[in-house]
Protein backbone atom coordinates (compact mmCIF):
# COMPACT_ATOMS: atom_id res chain seq x y z
CA UNK A 1 0.00 0.00 0.00
CA UNK A 2 2.90 2.36 0.68
CA UNK A 3 4.03 1.85 -2.92
CA UNK A 4 0.60 2.97 -4.12
CA UNK A 5 0.79 6.05 -1.90
CA UNK A 6 4.25 6.92 -3.24
CA UNK A 7 3.12 6.66 -6.85
CA UNK A 8 -0.12 8.53 -6.23
CA UNK A 9 1.54 11.43 -4.40
CA UNK A 10 4.21 11.67 -7.11
CA UNK A 11 1.48 11.71 -9.77
CA UNK A 12 -0.42 14.41 -7.84
CA UNK A 13 2.60 16.69 -7.50
CA UNK A 14 3.50 16.09 -11.16
CA UNK A 15 0.03 17.29 -12.08
CA UNK A 16 0.91 20.58 -10.41
CA UNK A 17 4.41 21.08 -11.82
CA UNK A 18 4.68 18.96 -15.00
CA UNK A 19 2.66 15.85 -15.96
CA UNK A 20 5.74 14.30 -17.57
CA UNK A 21 7.50 14.36 -14.16
CA UNK A 22 5.23 11.64 -12.75
CA UNK A 23 7.64 8.98 -11.41
CA UNK A 24 5.43 6.14 -12.65
CA UNK A 25 5.34 7.55 -16.19
CA UNK A 26 9.02 8.50 -16.11
CA UNK A 27 10.00 4.95 -15.14
CA UNK A 28 7.69 3.64 -17.87
CA UNK A 29 9.25 5.90 -20.49
CA UNK A 30 12.73 4.88 -19.37
CA UNK A 31 11.68 1.23 -19.60
CA UNK A 32 10.56 1.86 -23.19
CA UNK A 33 13.93 3.46 -23.98
CA UNK A 34 15.87 0.53 -22.51
CA UNK A 35 13.73 -2.31 -23.87
CA UNK A 36 15.63 -4.47 -26.39
CA UNK A 37 14.44 -4.28 -30.02
CA UNK A 38 13.05 -7.85 -30.17
CA UNK A 39 10.90 -7.21 -27.11
CA UNK A 40 9.59 -3.94 -28.57
CA UNK A 41 8.80 -5.66 -31.86
CA UNK A 42 6.97 -8.43 -30.01
CA UNK A 43 4.93 -5.91 -28.01
CA UNK A 44 3.93 -3.95 -31.14
CA UNK A 45 3.07 -7.13 -33.07
CA UNK A 46 1.11 -8.65 -30.21
CA UNK A 47 -0.63 -5.71 -28.57
CA UNK A 48 -0.58 -2.97 -31.23
CA UNK A 49 -1.68 0.39 -29.80
CA UNK A 50 -2.31 -1.31 -26.43
CA UNK A 51 1.38 -2.08 -25.90
CA UNK A 52 1.79 0.85 -23.50
CA UNK A 53 -1.21 -0.20 -21.41
CA UNK A 54 0.34 -3.64 -21.11
CA UNK A 55 3.63 -2.06 -20.01
CA UNK A 56 1.93 0.06 -17.36
CA UNK A 57 -0.07 -2.92 -16.14
CA UNK A 58 3.07 -5.03 -15.94
CA UNK A 59 4.84 -2.31 -13.96
CA UNK A 60 1.91 -2.12 -11.54
CA UNK A 61 2.06 -5.89 -10.99
CA UNK A 62 5.82 -5.81 -10.38
CA UNK A 63 5.52 -2.92 -7.91
CA UNK A 64 2.68 -4.67 -6.08
CA UNK A 65 4.84 -7.78 -5.83
CA UNK A 66 7.73 -5.76 -4.42
CA UNK A 67 5.37 -4.27 -1.87
CA UNK A 68 4.32 -7.75 -0.73
CA UNK A 69 7.97 -8.82 -0.46
CA UNK A 70 8.76 -5.71 1.58
CA UNK A 71 5.93 -6.52 3.98
CA UNK A 72 7.08 -10.09 4.45
CA UNK A 73 10.68 -9.04 5.09
CA UNK A 74 9.62 -6.39 7.61
CA UNK A 75 7.73 -8.54 10.10
CA UNK A 76 10.35 -8.00 12.79
CA UNK A 77 11.98 -4.75 11.67
CA UNK A 78 10.85 -1.81 9.52
CA UNK A 79 14.23 -1.36 7.86
CA UNK A 80 13.91 -3.82 4.92
CA UNK A 81 10.66 -2.20 3.82
CA UNK A 82 12.01 1.28 4.47
CA UNK A 83 15.07 0.54 2.39
CA UNK A 84 12.99 -0.83 -0.49
CA UNK A 85 10.68 2.20 -0.41
CA UNK A 86 13.71 4.49 -0.49
CA UNK A 87 15.28 2.58 -3.38
CA UNK A 88 12.07 2.76 -5.40
CA UNK A 89 11.91 6.48 -4.67
CA UNK A 90 15.49 6.96 -5.87
CA UNK A 91 14.71 5.00 -9.04
CA UNK A 92 11.85 7.43 -9.67
CA UNK A 93 14.14 10.43 -9.15
CA UNK A 94 16.75 9.04 -11.54
CA UNK A 95 14.09 8.25 -14.14
CA UNK A 96 12.63 11.76 -13.98
CA UNK A 97 16.07 13.38 -14.17
CA UNK A 98 16.87 11.23 -17.22
CA UNK A 99 13.88 12.56 -19.20
CA UNK A 100 14.82 15.24 -21.75
CA UNK A 101 11.84 17.40 -20.74
CA UNK A 102 12.58 17.53 -17.00
CA UNK A 103 12.54 21.03 -15.51
CA UNK A 104 13.96 22.19 -12.19
CA UNK A 105 10.53 22.07 -10.60
CA UNK A 106 9.85 18.64 -12.07
CA UNK A 107 12.21 16.98 -9.57
CA UNK A 108 9.79 17.88 -6.77
CA UNK A 109 7.40 15.12 -7.91
CA UNK A 110 9.75 12.13 -7.42
CA UNK A 111 11.09 13.66 -4.18
CA UNK A 112 7.54 13.88 -2.86
CA UNK A 113 6.99 10.30 -3.98
CA UNK A 114 10.04 9.09 -2.05
CA UNK A 115 9.06 10.89 1.16
CA UNK A 116 5.44 9.75 0.93
CA UNK A 117 6.39 6.13 0.29
CA UNK A 118 8.80 5.90 3.21
CA UNK A 119 6.42 7.75 5.57
CA UNK A 120 3.44 5.59 4.59
CA UNK A 121 5.39 2.37 5.12
CA UNK A 122 6.73 3.44 8.51
CA UNK A 123 3.26 4.50 9.67
CA UNK A 124 1.63 1.27 8.51
CA UNK A 125 4.39 -0.78 10.11
CA UNK A 126 3.96 1.03 13.43
CA UNK A 127 0.19 0.49 13.33
CA UNK A 128 0.74 -3.17 12.63
CA UNK A 129 3.14 -3.50 15.55
CA UNK A 130 0.63 -1.84 17.84
CA UNK A 131 -1.40 -5.06 17.67
CA UNK A 132 1.29 -7.13 19.31
CA UNK A 133 1.55 -9.17 21.46
CA UNK A 134 -1.98 -10.19 20.57
CA UNK A 135 -2.34 -9.67 16.81
CA UNK A 136 -5.36 -11.93 16.57
CA UNK A 137 -7.50 -9.69 18.79
CA UNK A 138 -10.35 -8.06 16.89
CA UNK A 139 -9.79 -4.43 18.10
CA UNK A 140 -6.15 -4.42 17.04
CA UNK A 141 -6.90 -6.04 13.73
CA UNK A 142 -9.72 -3.57 13.12
CA UNK A 143 -7.44 -0.60 13.76
CA UNK A 144 -4.86 -1.90 11.35
CA UNK A 145 -7.45 -2.53 8.65
CA UNK A 146 -8.86 0.97 9.16
CA UNK A 147 -5.36 2.40 8.83
CA UNK A 148 -4.81 0.48 5.63
CA UNK A 149 -8.16 1.63 4.26
CA UNK A 150 -7.27 5.24 5.10
CA UNK A 151 -3.96 4.94 3.27
CA UNK A 152 -5.75 3.38 0.29
CA UNK A 153 -8.23 6.26 0.26
CA UNK A 154 -5.40 8.80 0.35
CA UNK A 155 -3.69 7.02 -2.53
CA UNK A 156 -6.89 6.93 -4.57
CA UNK A 157 -7.65 10.60 -4.01
CA UNK A 158 -4.07 11.62 -4.79
CA UNK A 159 -3.98 9.55 -7.99
CA UNK A 160 -7.34 10.93 -9.13
CA UNK A 161 -6.23 14.47 -8.29
CA UNK A 162 -3.01 14.04 -10.24
CA UNK A 163 -4.92 12.71 -13.24
CA UNK A 164 -7.35 15.61 -13.07
CA UNK A 165 -4.56 18.17 -12.83
CA UNK A 166 -2.69 16.58 -15.73
CA UNK A 167 -5.80 16.80 -17.88
CA UNK A 168 -6.95 20.24 -16.82
CA UNK A 169 -5.62 21.80 -20.06
CA UNK A 170 -8.68 21.79 -22.30
CA UNK A 171 -7.00 20.71 -25.51
CA UNK A 172 -10.24 19.55 -27.09
CA UNK A 173 -11.73 23.03 -26.71
CA UNK A 174 -8.66 24.43 -28.44
CA UNK A 175 -9.02 21.88 -31.20
CA UNK A 176 -12.75 22.54 -31.67
CA UNK A 177 -12.08 26.23 -32.14
CA UNK A 178 -9.94 25.67 -35.24
CA UNK A 179 -11.22 25.87 -38.80
CA UNK A 180 -8.87 24.77 -41.57
CA UNK A 181 -9.49 26.17 -45.03
CA UNK A 182 -6.92 24.88 -47.51
CA UNK A 183 -6.49 27.12 -50.52
CA UNK A 184 -5.60 24.08 -52.60
CA UNK A 185 -7.69 21.01 -51.88
CA UNK A 186 -6.71 17.45 -52.70
CA UNK A 187 -8.42 15.96 -55.76
CA UNK A 188 -11.55 13.95 -55.08
CA UNK A 189 -10.87 10.27 -54.47
CA UNK A 190 -12.29 8.36 -57.48
CA UNK A 191 -14.87 5.66 -56.77
CA UNK A 192 -12.59 2.97 -58.23
CA UNK A 193 -9.56 3.88 -56.08
CA UNK A 194 -10.23 0.90 -53.81
CA UNK A 195 -11.86 -2.52 -53.81
CA UNK A 196 -13.32 -2.18 -50.32
CA UNK A 197 -16.32 -4.33 -51.20
CA UNK A 198 -13.94 -7.14 -52.08
CA UNK A 199 -11.78 -6.96 -48.98
CA UNK A 200 -9.35 -4.05 -49.26
CA UNK A 201 -9.33 -1.12 -46.84
CA UNK A 202 -11.25 1.99 -47.85
CA UNK A 203 -8.90 4.32 -49.67
CA UNK A 204 -8.94 7.01 -46.97
CA UNK A 205 -8.41 5.73 -43.45
CA UNK A 206 -10.84 7.18 -40.87
CA UNK A 207 -8.93 9.24 -38.31
CA UNK A 208 -9.86 6.92 -35.44
CA UNK A 209 -8.49 3.93 -37.36
CA UNK A 210 -5.25 5.55 -38.52
CA UNK A 211 -2.38 3.48 -37.12
CA UNK A 212 -0.52 4.74 -34.09
CA UNK A 213 3.00 3.65 -33.13
CA UNK A 214 5.07 5.94 -30.90
CA UNK A 215 6.96 6.01 -27.61
CA UNK A 216 4.53 8.28 -25.72
CA UNK A 217 3.05 6.61 -22.62
CA UNK A 218 0.58 9.47 -22.33
CA UNK A 219 -0.65 11.67 -25.16
CA UNK A 220 0.86 15.17 -24.83
CA UNK A 221 -1.73 17.86 -24.18
CA UNK A 222 -0.66 21.09 -25.87
CA UNK A 223 -3.15 23.77 -26.89
CA UNK A 224 -2.82 25.41 -30.29
CA UNK A 225 -2.75 28.79 -28.52
CA UNK A 226 0.34 27.73 -26.55
CA UNK A 227 2.14 26.00 -29.41
CA UNK A 228 5.47 27.38 -30.65
CA UNK A 229 7.87 26.02 -33.25
CA UNK A 230 11.51 27.06 -33.19
CA UNK A 231 13.43 26.74 -36.48
CA UNK A 232 17.16 27.14 -35.91
CA UNK A 233 20.60 25.63 -36.46
CA UNK A 234 22.27 25.88 -39.87
CA UNK A 235 19.86 28.51 -41.20
CA UNK A 236 20.23 32.14 -42.29
CA UNK A 237 17.09 33.28 -40.47
CA UNK A 238 15.98 31.69 -37.20
CA UNK A 239 12.20 31.54 -36.86
CA UNK A 240 9.75 31.22 -33.99
CA UNK A 241 6.32 30.32 -35.33
CA UNK A 242 2.92 30.26 -33.64
CA UNK A 243 -0.09 28.26 -34.74
CA UNK A 244 -1.67 31.44 -36.10
CA UNK A 245 1.50 32.04 -38.14
CA UNK A 246 0.92 28.70 -39.86
CA UNK A 247 -2.77 29.48 -40.43
CA UNK A 248 -1.75 32.68 -42.21
CA UNK A 249 0.45 30.75 -44.62
CA UNK A 250 -1.04 29.08 -47.72
CA UNK A 251 -2.69 25.85 -46.56
CA UNK A 252 -2.70 22.86 -48.89
CA UNK A 253 -4.39 19.48 -48.73
CA UNK A 254 -2.52 16.40 -49.94
CA UNK A 255 -3.46 12.72 -50.03
CA UNK A 256 -0.57 10.80 -48.47
CA UNK A 257 0.06 7.27 -47.20
CA UNK A 258 2.21 6.84 -44.09
CA UNK A 259 4.02 3.59 -43.25
CA UNK A 260 5.66 2.52 -39.98
CA UNK A 261 9.02 0.75 -40.05
CA UNK A 262 7.62 -1.65 -37.43
CA UNK A 263 5.35 -3.12 -40.09
CA UNK A 264 6.09 -6.81 -40.54
CA UNK A 265 5.50 -8.28 -44.01
CA UNK A 266 1.72 -8.00 -44.38
CA UNK A 267 1.47 -5.84 -41.25
CA UNK A 268 -1.30 -3.34 -40.39
CA UNK A 269 0.77 -0.19 -39.79
CA UNK A 270 -0.03 1.66 -42.99
CA UNK A 271 -2.79 4.26 -43.44
CA UNK A 272 -3.82 7.03 -45.82
CA UNK A 273 -5.27 10.46 -45.12
CA UNK A 274 -5.99 13.83 -46.67
CA UNK A 275 -3.48 15.88 -44.69
CA UNK A 276 -3.92 19.66 -44.41
CA UNK A 277 -0.92 21.84 -43.69
CA UNK A 278 1.86 24.05 -45.00
CA UNK A 279 4.62 23.19 -47.43
CA UNK A 280 7.72 22.26 -45.42
CA UNK A 281 10.20 22.91 -48.24
CA UNK A 282 8.86 26.47 -48.65
CA UNK A 283 9.25 27.10 -44.93
CA UNK A 284 12.85 25.86 -44.94
CA UNK A 285 13.67 27.96 -47.99
CA UNK A 286 12.35 30.97 -46.06
CA UNK A 287 14.61 30.08 -43.14
CA UNK A 288 17.55 29.69 -45.53
CA UNK A 289 19.18 26.25 -45.33
CA UNK A 290 22.94 26.65 -45.19
CA UNK A 291 25.29 24.62 -47.33
CA UNK A 292 26.39 21.40 -45.64
CA UNK A 293 23.19 20.82 -43.67
CA UNK A 294 21.92 17.36 -44.56
CA UNK A 295 19.62 16.53 -41.62
CA UNK A 296 16.51 18.18 -40.21
CA UNK A 297 16.47 17.22 -36.54
CA UNK A 298 12.99 17.56 -35.05
CA UNK A 299 11.78 17.30 -31.47
CA UNK A 300 8.42 16.45 -29.97
CA UNK A 301 7.06 18.25 -26.92
CA UNK A 302 7.76 15.10 -24.89
CA UNK A 303 11.43 15.10 -25.91
CA UNK A 304 11.38 12.43 -28.65
CA UNK A 305 13.75 13.24 -31.53
CA UNK A 306 13.77 12.43 -35.23
CA UNK A 307 16.17 13.03 -38.10
CA UNK A 308 15.02 13.56 -41.70
CA UNK A 309 17.26 13.87 -44.78
CA UNK A 310 17.10 17.47 -45.99
CA UNK A 311 17.33 16.41 -49.63
CA UNK A 312 14.18 14.27 -49.21
CA UNK A 313 12.28 17.35 -48.02
CA UNK A 314 13.64 19.76 -50.60
CA UNK A 315 13.32 17.45 -53.61
CA UNK A 316 10.82 18.67 -56.24
CA UNK A 317 7.40 17.12 -55.60
CA UNK A 318 8.41 15.79 -52.18
CA UNK A 319 4.98 16.70 -50.71
CA UNK A 320 6.69 17.19 -47.33
CA UNK A 321 4.52 19.26 -45.02
CA UNK A 322 3.78 20.43 -41.52
CA UNK A 323 0.33 18.94 -41.03
CA UNK A 324 -2.35 20.66 -38.98
CA UNK A 325 -5.28 18.48 -40.02
CA UNK A 326 -6.45 15.11 -41.29
CA UNK A 327 -9.51 14.34 -43.37
CA UNK A 328 -11.05 17.79 -43.01
CA UNK A 329 -10.54 18.33 -39.28
CA UNK A 330 -7.69 19.41 -36.97
CA UNK A 331 -5.30 16.62 -36.05
CA UNK A 332 -6.65 14.32 -33.32
CA UNK A 333 -4.59 14.43 -30.12
CA UNK A 334 -3.24 10.91 -30.65
CA UNK A 335 -2.15 11.76 -34.20
CA UNK A 336 -0.02 14.75 -33.21
CA UNK A 337 -2.16 17.82 -32.42
CA UNK A 338 -1.42 20.68 -32.78
CA UNK A 339 1.23 20.07 -35.51
CA UNK A 340 3.07 17.07 -36.91
CA UNK A 341 5.49 16.42 -39.74
CA UNK A 342 4.60 14.37 -42.82
CA UNK A 343 7.25 13.37 -45.36
CA UNK A 344 6.03 10.68 -47.77
CA UNK A 345 8.52 8.12 -49.03
CA UNK A 346 10.25 7.69 -45.66
CA UNK A 347 9.29 5.45 -42.76
CA UNK A 348 7.64 7.36 -39.93
CA UNK A 349 10.54 7.14 -37.47
CA UNK A 350 12.63 9.41 -39.73
CA UNK A 351 9.85 11.62 -41.06
CA UNK A 352 6.65 11.91 -39.03
CA UNK A 353 7.34 13.70 -35.73
CA UNK A 354 4.12 14.24 -33.80
CA UNK A 355 3.51 17.06 -31.29
CA UNK A 356 6.28 18.95 -33.08
CA UNK A 357 7.90 21.91 -31.28
CA UNK A 358 11.48 22.20 -32.57
CA UNK A 359 13.30 21.94 -35.92
CA UNK A 360 17.07 22.22 -36.17
CA UNK A 361 19.03 22.14 -39.42
CA UNK A 362 22.14 20.10 -38.72
CA UNK A 363 24.15 17.15 -40.10
CA UNK A 364 23.95 13.40 -39.68
CA UNK A 365 27.49 13.45 -38.27
CA UNK A 366 26.61 16.01 -35.62
CA UNK A 367 23.40 14.55 -34.22
CA UNK A 368 21.90 11.10 -33.68
CA UNK A 369 18.12 11.15 -33.07
CA UNK A 370 16.24 8.70 -30.82
CA UNK A 371 16.22 5.64 -33.06
CA UNK A 372 19.64 6.25 -34.61
CA UNK A 373 21.05 6.05 -31.08
CA UNK A 374 19.58 2.54 -31.01
CA UNK A 375 21.32 1.57 -34.28
CA UNK A 376 18.35 1.93 -36.62
CA UNK A 377 19.09 3.23 -40.11
CA UNK A 378 19.50 7.00 -40.34
CA UNK A 379 17.91 7.09 -43.79
CA UNK A 380 14.95 4.80 -44.31
CA UNK A 381 13.12 5.05 -47.64
CA UNK A 382 9.88 3.09 -47.79
CA UNK A 383 10.33 -0.22 -49.63
CA UNK A 384 8.14 -1.39 -52.50
CA UNK A 385 5.74 -3.83 -50.86
CA UNK A 386 2.35 -5.53 -51.19
CA UNK A 387 -0.12 -7.18 -48.83
CA UNK A 388 -2.99 -9.67 -49.04
CA UNK A 389 -6.18 -8.52 -47.31
CA UNK A 390 -8.46 -11.25 -48.65
CA UNK A 391 -8.46 -14.13 -47.90
CA UNK A 392 -7.58 -13.92 -44.23
CA UNK A 393 -5.21 -16.38 -42.62
CA UNK A 394 -6.81 -19.86 -42.28
CA UNK A 395 -10.10 -18.56 -43.65
CA UNK A 396 -12.53 -21.05 -45.21
CA UNK A 397 -13.80 -19.80 -48.57
CA UNK A 398 -16.06 -21.33 -51.24
CA UNK A 399 -14.31 -23.43 -53.87
CA UNK A 400 -14.53 -22.27 -57.47
CA UNK A 401 -14.37 -18.61 -58.50
CA UNK A 402 -12.90 -16.50 -55.71
CA UNK A 403 -11.69 -12.89 -55.59
CA UNK A 404 -8.44 -12.24 -53.72
CA UNK A 405 -7.58 -8.62 -52.94
CA UNK A 406 -5.02 -6.45 -51.21
CA UNK A 407 -2.84 -3.35 -51.33
CA UNK A 408 0.57 -2.33 -52.66
CA UNK A 409 2.77 0.75 -52.32
CA UNK A 410 5.89 2.22 -53.93
CA UNK A 411 6.09 5.83 -52.78
CA UNK A 412 7.52 8.50 -55.07
CA UNK A 413 7.70 5.89 -57.85
CA UNK A 414 4.26 4.34 -58.15
CA UNK A 415 3.04 0.75 -58.45
CA UNK A 416 3.31 -0.66 -61.98
CA UNK A 417 1.83 -4.11 -61.35
CA UNK A 418 0.97 -6.70 -58.72
CA UNK A 419 1.27 -10.42 -59.33
CA UNK A 420 -0.35 -13.26 -57.42
CA UNK A 421 0.24 -16.99 -57.40
CA UNK A 422 -1.45 -19.93 -55.73
CA UNK A 423 0.39 -22.97 -54.35
CA UNK A 424 3.65 -21.99 -56.03
CA UNK A 425 2.11 -21.97 -59.51
CA UNK A 426 2.61 -19.38 -62.25
CA UNK A 427 2.38 -15.69 -61.41
CA UNK A 428 -0.83 -14.02 -62.54
CA UNK A 429 -1.20 -10.27 -62.97
CA UNK A 430 -3.84 -8.66 -60.78
CA UNK A 431 -6.11 -5.77 -61.69
CA UNK A 432 -5.04 -2.48 -60.12
CA UNK A 433 -7.35 0.22 -58.80
CA UNK A 434 -7.26 3.77 -60.12
CA UNK A 435 -4.07 5.51 -59.02
CA UNK A 436 -4.60 8.61 -56.87
CA UNK A 437 -0.93 9.65 -56.76
CA UNK A 438 2.46 7.99 -56.40
CA UNK A 439 2.62 8.79 -52.67
CA UNK A 440 -0.41 6.66 -51.80
CA UNK A 441 -1.19 2.98 -51.65
CA UNK A 442 -2.87 1.21 -54.53
CA UNK A 443 -5.39 -1.61 -54.32
CA UNK A 444 -5.41 -4.83 -56.32
CA UNK A 445 -7.85 -7.67 -57.01
CA UNK A 446 -7.70 -10.95 -58.92
CA UNK A 447 -10.16 -13.72 -59.69
CA UNK A 448 -8.87 -17.20 -58.86
CA UNK A 449 -10.28 -20.62 -59.73
CA UNK A 450 -9.84 -22.69 -56.58
CA UNK A 451 -10.21 -26.41 -56.08
CA UNK A 452 -11.29 -27.81 -52.72
CA UNK A 453 -8.50 -28.13 -50.18
CA UNK A 454 -5.77 -26.12 -48.50
CA UNK A 455 -4.02 -23.37 -50.47
CA UNK A 456 -1.28 -20.79 -50.13
CA UNK A 457 -1.56 -17.48 -51.97
CA UNK A 458 1.38 -15.07 -52.40
CA UNK A 459 1.74 -11.58 -53.87
CA UNK A 460 4.52 -9.33 -55.09
CA UNK A 461 4.60 -5.76 -56.45
CA UNK A 462 6.72 -4.13 -59.15
CA UNK A 463 7.25 -0.38 -59.22
CA UNK A 464 7.59 1.90 -62.23
CA UNK A 465 11.38 1.78 -62.07
CA UNK A 466 11.15 -1.93 -62.79
CA UNK A 467 12.02 -3.11 -59.28
CA UNK A 468 10.12 -6.21 -58.13
CA UNK A 469 9.94 -6.69 -54.38
CA UNK A 470 12.31 -9.34 -53.17
CA UNK A 471 11.33 -12.62 -51.55
CA UNK A 472 14.35 -12.30 -49.26
CA UNK A 473 12.94 -12.00 -45.76
CA UNK A 474 14.21 -9.18 -43.56
CA UNK A 475 13.00 -8.06 -40.15
CA UNK A 476 11.62 -4.52 -39.74
CA UNK A 477 14.74 -3.33 -37.95
CA UNK A 478 16.92 -1.52 -38.97
CA UNK A 479 15.32 -0.16 -42.16
CA UNK A 480 12.06 -1.97 -42.90
CA UNK A 481 10.84 -5.51 -43.53
CA UNK A 482 11.01 -7.26 -46.89
CA UNK A 483 9.62 -10.47 -48.39
CA UNK A 484 6.51 -11.73 -50.13
CA UNK A 485 3.31 -11.79 -48.14
CA UNK A 486 1.43 -15.10 -48.12
CA UNK A 487 -1.81 -16.47 -46.72
CA UNK A 488 -2.78 -20.07 -45.99
CA UNK A 489 -6.51 -20.74 -46.38
CA UNK A 490 -8.96 -23.52 -47.24
CA UNK A 491 -11.45 -23.83 -50.11
CA UNK A 492 -14.57 -25.85 -49.31
CA UNK A 493 -17.53 -27.00 -51.34
CA UNK A 494 -20.38 -24.49 -51.38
Amino acid sequence: MSVAVALAVGHLVAGLVSPLASPFLAVGNTAIDLTPHPVKDFAIRTFGENDKLVLLGGMAVVLAGLGVVAGLLSRRSPWPGTALAAVLGLVGIVAVLARPTTTTWGVIAPLASLVAGVAAFRWLWSRGQAQTPAPAEAPGRRKFLLSTAAIAAVAGVAAAGGQWLAGRVDVEASRRGITLRPGKKAPEIPFDADFAREGTPSFLTPNEKFYRVDTALTVPRLRAEDWRLRVHGMVDNEMLLTYDDLLRRPLVEKTITLVCVSNEVGGPYISTSNFIGVDLADLLREAGVRSGSDQLATRSVDGWTCGTPVDSIMAPGSNAMLALGMNGEPLPLERGFPVRMVVPGLYGYVSATKWLVDMELTTFDAFDPYWAQRKWAKKAPVKTMSRIDRPKSFERVPAGRFVAAGIAWAQHTGVDRVEVRVDGGPWQEATLSREVNVDTWRMWRIELDLKEGNHTVECRATDRKGYTQTNERAAPIPDGASGWHSMVFTSVAG
